[in-house]
């Protein structure tokens, strides 16, 4: 099957729609601490549905993962791991930046990096810049990384119309070590996209088996989310020592319920799957997407992200965060979700001309 941009498109929109749309469960889990019920969703979205769905999409998992040269392997996880750490980094980015910094520079390299490090890895970025699809295609990145940062001034004229959060979000203030962490989070965060264009031996394999093309990424998000795992595992582990909250798991109260709350376990639990398959979901159609761009593949993750910021914007407003927010304010996130749009379409489009040529 040869590409089709235009589906390759679509499949990263859904996919950003999925990961935009998985905290909303979660925010409906009650008396659970925060470590157990991202270790309870995490299983979901790291170990459950990565082998689930690869068991049911590809041919022969096992004996493609088994053939698959170790190093090859290695480095897959490797680089999950590493995006793990930019994840659990994320959050002191805003508190030492504030959101329209923070998210700026977080997100901002996180594309970045994860877009442009395949390509400049492989030595085919002088390549595709000569081309006038690669042009249109590098445009669209940088038409992102704009409306990233028009998005995230519009967060942060939010936080000011609305008063207190705003101050108190930035109450520790520190741009030096702010910028440091920023830094690492993107960088950390971006190395996801290294992990699925270190699997391209194992998209080999699972062609070879049989597996139809739009699901040959799905065998490679079984290791790179494997790296994921271990670092959060890891740290959920220590926060749950510290507080000893493991009992949570099994209905065990919370220090924060009143007297008399105990936890729906079941619906919890119900939720944490829900939450966790529909972050899985992301990346379940990413792969797919990617497998419909062509040579141009490397843009997939800007793609990824831009969907990602436009459909979280679009529940915030569906959630009445945007409420009270002043017309200026609103007119910024709009011109950032028509910044969003437009450079899925112009990324679209010079992928669309590569493949037509």
């Amino acid at each position: 099957m040869g590409a089709n941009p235009l589906l390759g498109v679509i499949f990263h929109w859904i996919g950003g729609f999925s990961s935009a749309s998985f905290y909303v469960p979660y925010k409906r889990i009650k008396l659970w601490s925060w470590e157990v019920f991202w270790l309870a969703g995490g299983l979901f979205s790291w170990l459950i549905a990565p082998w689930l769905f690869a068991s049911i999409q590809t041919n022969d998992l096992i004996g493609v993962l088994s053939a698959t040269p170790r190093e090859t392997l290695l480095w897959c996880w490797f680089w999950g791991a590493m995006w793990g750490f930019g994840g659990l980094t994320f959050g002191l980015t805003m508190r030492y930046l504030g959101l329209s910094l923070g998210m700026a520079v977080a997100l901002g390299l996180t594309t970045v990096i994860g877009t442009m490090g395949p390509p400049i890895f492989d030595g085919t970025l002088g390549a595709i810049a000569a081309t006038t699809s690669g042009k249109l295609t590098l445009l669209g990145i940088v038409i992102t990384l704009a409306g990233i940062v028009v998005v995230a001034r519009a967060g942060n004229a939010k936080e000011a119309d609305l008063g207190g959060e705003a101050s108190e979000g930035v109450a520790e203030f520190n741009l030096r070590k702010g910028l440091l962490i920023a830094t690492f989070s993107g960088v950390m965060s971006g190395c996801f996209a290294w992990g699925l264009a270190a699997g391209q031996p194992i998209r080999d394999l699972t062609l070879a088996a049989g597996t139809d093309p739009l699901s040959q990424g799905l065998p490679v998000l079984c290791v790179v989310l494997a790296g994921g795992l271990t670092t959060n595992a890891l740290w959920c582990a220590y926060l749950i020592a510290k507080n000893r909250s493991f009992g949570q798991f099994f209905g065990a109260v919370s220090p924060e319920a009143q007297p008399g709350e105990r936890p729906n376990l079941m619906a919890n639990w119900l939720l944490a799957a829900l939450g966790g398959t529909l972050w899985y979901g992301q990346f379940f159609f990413y792969t797919m997407g990617e497998s419909q761009m062509g040579e141009y593949g490397f843009s997939s993750w800007t793609l990824h992200m831009a969907s990602i910021i436009l459909f979280s914007t679009l529940w915030g407003f569906a959630l009445k965060e945007w409420k009270g927010a002043s017309p200026r304010t609103r007119a910024l996130v709009w011109t950032g979700i028509g910044l969003l749009v437009g450079s899925t379409i112009v990324i679209g489009a010079g992928n669309m001309l590569q493949a037509s040529a």
